[in-house]
């Protein structure tokens, strides 16, 4: 870049450029420039603002390296030769603070081996002088667009984190204490890991977090439920299939497991799966190679897999319903997770935990659920587990207009259970003092509203008021 280029300036300045529109609508992108050449500075700390770009301009590579210690930025912009530190030098110190920040390189003696030295340090782009300002502008707003793309695939992912759920094992409980123990343990290897438990209990909330705390977490995770799929169709689901491979299939298509190559196949309900499957399956544990339907080759796979099952997998190979040595290749390493009811202490920590999910609104020490509906929460069996106490909250959260959750907020069958309490510590009752009690109790957990009382208690509203009249009438007659 040189003198010959200034009258650009007085073009570009005549119009807004796009960078400049976008920036004001969102947060400018933060450049350090770094170069030796008065001129160069004095043009960039002029044209980079009209771009719509923050700018910080330093004449030499230390003053840059300085600047970099004291703020972060989005983009360095810096000569390759300059003096106390050279570009690369500045540009590696800057990948250290901040691995995310891009680099483009600018250069009057470029070579071969500063190219490769570039490429080496993962620069953004390698410009030579003189370079003219529209070139620049296009580049930085290829950073720009970059830029702009990883914080919306991050706030996706806060999205998608948030509507899941985080992918936390909640408990105090001895057993999910192990259970943390165990994931931490396995998670850095690359060995298959059987999740055993109850239906609802959580097993897939382990398996995340498997991939999650292992070397594959920058890579997919896919689930599959062994048990959803149709039996026709389940080596296609896995394996892929080629155009024209059966009837319906219209084009190629991969299967979930060249999908998850690089990451993990989380294989839920593995006990579901025929046993024809379970031979196929076998094979691609061991080779990594798998074969679409209908095609003649191979592809190789490198997936890490772990299953999950509430069947007792020892009983159906002895049955003959599951390969052994299947079984053996997918329990290279077992994890049980406890039934809800094996650990009740651990209720009140999940039923927050879960409710906040639906009440994103309420606040740190606020009141979630009270006194009253925690013990029943805690008489309840949970023959769901984790699974059904998250329905429960769901519907509760549906119901509660204003914190904290109270027992009429509940499914139905937890105000029979507080019913059958009473009625168990009142001693001897009648049958007529049984059937009062439970129309008293469905109106005030209605708060009066007798429709409602009547549609819980499955009687119609003539019956119900006909039933309280009568009491009256006895209180009369009394």
């Amino acid at each position: 870049m040189n003198r010959s280029e200034l009258p650009e300036k007085k073009a570009m300045s005549e119009k807004k450029s796009t960078s400049e529109l976008k920036a004001s609508s969102e947060a400018k992108m933060r450049i350090l420039f770094a170069d030796d050449e008065h001129n160069l500075q004095e043009l960039m700390r002029s044209e980079l603002p009209r771009m719509g770009y923050s700018v910080t301009v330093c004449p030499d590579g230390l003053t840059a390296v300085a600047a970099l210690e004291k703020e972060s930025f989005d983009c360095l912009l810096v000569d390759l030769n300059m003096p106390g530190l050279d570009g690369l030098q500045v540009i590696e110190k800057a990948k250290q603070l901040y691995p995310e920040i891009e680099a483009i390189i600018m250069t009057g003696r470029p070579s071969t081996e500063t190219a490769i030295a570039a490429v080496r340090h993962q620069v953004f782009d390698y410009l030579m002088k003189p370079s003219r300002l529209a070139e620049i502008a296009v580049i930085l707003g290829r950073v720009d667009e970059r830029r702009t793309s990883k914080k919306q695939m991050t706030a996706l992912q806060h999205r998608v984190r948030r509507a899941e759920g985080d992918n936390q094992l909640i408990g105090d409980h001895p057993s999910m204490q192990s259970v943390r123990k165990l994931v931490e343990r396995v998670a850095p290897t690359d060995s298959s890991v059987l999740i055993r438990g109850e239906t609802g209990c959580g097993k897939e909330l382990v398996a995340k977090s498997v991939h999650q705390h292992s070397r594959r977490a920058d890579k997919a995770y896919v689930a599959i439920n062994c048990g959803a799929l149709p039996e026709q169709l389940i080596e296609s689901e896995l394996f892929g299939h080629c155009r024209g491979a059966f009837t319906g299939a219209d084009s190629a298509r991969q299967g979930l497991f060249e999908v998850a190559d690089g990451g993990t196949v989380f294989l839920d309900e593995i006990g579901e799966l025929p046993l024809s499957m379970q031979a196929k399956l076998l094979r691609v544990l061991e080779t990594g190679d798998i074969r679409r339907v209908g095609d003649n080759h191979t592809v190789h796979t490198n997936v890490r897999i772990v299953c999950a099952t509430h069947r007792d997998l020892e009983k159906m190979v002895e049955d003959g319903l599951f390969r052994e040595d299947l079984m053996f290749r997918i329990n290279t390493f077992e994890i049980r997770i406890p039934s809800l009811r094996e650990r009740v202490s651990d209720i009140d920590a999940l039923a927050d935990h879960l409710l906040r999910r639906h009440r994103p609104d309420a606040r740190p020490g606020q009141m979630l659920i009270d006194d009253e509906t925690r013990e029943l929460l805690h008489a309840h069996v949970w023959p769901g587990n984790v699974r059904e106490l998250a329905n429960v909250l769901e519907h509760a959260a549906i119901l509660c207009d204003h914190l904290p959750i109270k027992p009429e907020h509940l499914p139905r069958r937890f105000g029979q259970r507080q019913l059958r309490k009473e009625l168990r510590e009142s001693g001897p009752m009648t049958l007529r003092d049984w059937e009062m009690m439970a129309i008293e109790q469905a109106v005030k957990r209605h708060d009066g509203n007798k429709p409602a009382a009547a549609e819980e208690l499955g009687v119609s509203l003539k019956t119900l008021y006909n039933k309280l009249n009568s009491v009256e009438d006895r209180k009369v007659a009394g």
